[in-house]
């Protein structure tokens, strides 16, 4: 029986920006991509606040909010196959949409990296102190100590990212092998101690309920809890960052995006059950419903699963390790995919061309990495120092889920419609260049009206806001701060992108970027150019 060929489908042409080629295989994409999601960290700062939305319901909520992951990172690879430009998101949405669009999708992943900084220096800071019993200091998040390690911190990471990418994934592999260990120890412990009584009353066995989502209470509730497991899963985009600097650039980048998805759901799964069944969803002492414990879960119980011993206090010590080195992993991994989105965006002349700067000898984005930090330095110290900085900068953190869903929705988007004359060739590429990455933008742009229809007026049951700005005329509402700095940062970016296009045309007019087809087509059909609208 005679068989027909596959029609072979050409690859955007990618201009040399000047990065080391080659330096990442799989594995440290996949590292890459797993440490920027800083399972610890994340957990550590965001499970208490999850659990308090949908209780016991946490486990479904954490394998639901990987749809649309999973389903993102799928299109994330089908785009890398055509385009494996490090401009990811911002390159694809051009292509797919038009300068404008794709120029807002660049500023959404640059918002969200800047705007996680300052928590995760804060974090960092604290942690330095916790580790060595200075518990005086670091339970001050606002402390001029924690401040400085805090800037330390983010400039050692940015050091390191301005040497080069190798030194980079090294450290990440080192790091991660650490939080995984750690965390393994943590949930066998857990559920080892449950199951022999000796967890104590607060513990409760697994339900099949907990894997019910219509047993959430309401259904703002499911959706604020999707929207905090957003920022728990993202970052694994990182490892499609640097495809410009990884071996077989087409293939290996989204591979590693979605083998990255898959290993944290069954992370953070085994974590949820594991943090659930030690210690319950009370309010008080471990329970996780306890308020005062919201901020840093895991610490609590690593203390409680662990015990007093010498073994038990050498693995609660590994744990503040642990959260320390996750956030400050995830301080580098955030920097690493920031640098190479403004290089890309300044090689097409949508950003100032000293962003495009790649130092000679470290083959790396040196003026983007640099600016970056120093950036991230300066938006600290001013959210450090404003009054409720604390309630500020947690804030911002819930404000990222909203940029979060902005640019992975919109790369599902762009997917969709760069394949759209391709769709009907393959039933494969029907469902993996069309339904699936559609299905996860639509999922994601509905999370992110929904979350901004609660934030919008606070405090309320259901807004996430911890601060407010009161109109001071009729009706004298207040608005949620996350909504505030939300919708602010957007609204910057808008402005930004007016200024630059009144500044620097030619990328606006279609004249950098859009030399290329917009979707792809035979080797033996000619390239169609791109809208410039």
């Amino acid at each position: 029986m005679a068989t027909t060929a596959p029609t072979q489908y050409r690859s955007e042409e990618v201009p040399n920006k000047g990065l080391k080629a080659g330096a990442l295989g799989l594995i440290s994409s996949v590292v890459i991509g797993v440490a920027s999601t800083a399972p610890a960290y994340s957990l550590a700062a965001t499970l208490g606040f999850i659990v308090a939305f949908v209780g016991f319901q946490a486990p479904i909520i954490v394998i639901l909010a990987f749809i649309p992951m999973l389903f993102t990172a799928i299109g994330y690879q089908e785009l890398n196959k055509a385009d494996p430009d490090c401009g990811t998101t911002f390159t694809w949405a051009t292509r797919a949409f038009g300068p404008k669009t794709g120029w807002l999708g660049g500023w959404g992943i640059l918002a969200a990296d800047i705007l996680v900084m300052s928590s995760l220096a804060q974090v960092a800071g604290q942690y330095v102190f916790l580790l060595f019993n200075a518990d005086g200091i670091g339970s001050d998040p606002t402390s001029g100590w924690v401040l400085l390690v805090g800037i330390g911190w983010i400039t050692l990471m940015t050091y390191i990212c301005y040497v080069g990418v190798e030194l980079s994934a090294r450290l990440q592999r080192f790091f991660l092998v650490i939080e995984i260990a750690v965390l393994v120890v943590f949930v066998v412990t857990a559920f080892v101690k449950v199951g022999g009584g000796t967890a104590g009353a607060q513990s409760i066995g697994i339900s099949a309920s907990w894997f019910n989502p219509f047993n959430v209470p309401d259904f703002s509730s499911f959706v604020r809890g999707l929207i905090l497991m957003l920022f728990i899963y993202w970052g694994w985009d990182s490892a499609v960052a640097v495809n410009e600097e990884t071996a077989d650039p087409t293939k290996t980048p989204g591979r590693a995006a979605v083998i990255s998805t898959v290993l944290l759901v069954a992370t953070y799964t085994l974590m949820t059950l594991a943090a659930l069944t030690f210690a319950g969803i009370g309010d008080k002492g471990i329970g996780l419903n306890n308020s005062d414990n919201w901020g840093d879960v895991l610490s609590v119980l690593g203390k409680a699963v662990f015990g007093n011993s010498a073994f038990g206090s050498t693995m609660s010590h590994l744990l503040i390790f642990l959260v320390l080195t996750s956030a400050a992993a995830c301080t580098q991994t955030t920097i690493l995919p920031t640098a190479r989105t403004s290089l890309s965006m300044a090689t097409y002349k949508a950003l100032p061309k000293a962003f495009a700067k790649v130092h000679p000898r470290h083959l790396t984005p040196s003026v983007s990495t640099i600016a970056f930090g120093a950036i991230s330095i300066a938006l600290y110290c001013v959210l450090n120092y404003t009054n409720n900085a604390i309630s500020v900068i947690a804030d911002a953190v819930s404000a990222l889920g909203m940029m979060i869903a902005f640019y992975y929705g919109l790369t599902g988007f762009a997917c969709f419609w760069y394949y759209r004359k391709n769709l009907t060739s393959s039933p494969r590429n029907f469902i993996f260049q069309g339904v699936v990455p559609l299905l996860g933008g639509l999922m994601l742009f509905f999370v992110l009206a929904w979350s901004l229809r609660d934030d919008w007026l606070a405090p309320s049951d259901i807004s996430t806001s911890y601060t407010g700005w009161h109109l001071p005329f009729p009706p004298h509402w207040t608005i949620g701060g996350v909504f505030i700095i939300g919708i602010g940062t957007f609204l910057l970016g808008l402005v930004l992108m007016f200024v630059w296009r009144a500044i620097a045309p030619p990328f606006f007019r279609g004249e950098t970027l859009n030399r290329h087809t917009q979707t792809m087509v035979p080797d033996d059909e000619p390239l169609a150019p791109v809208s410039s609208s």
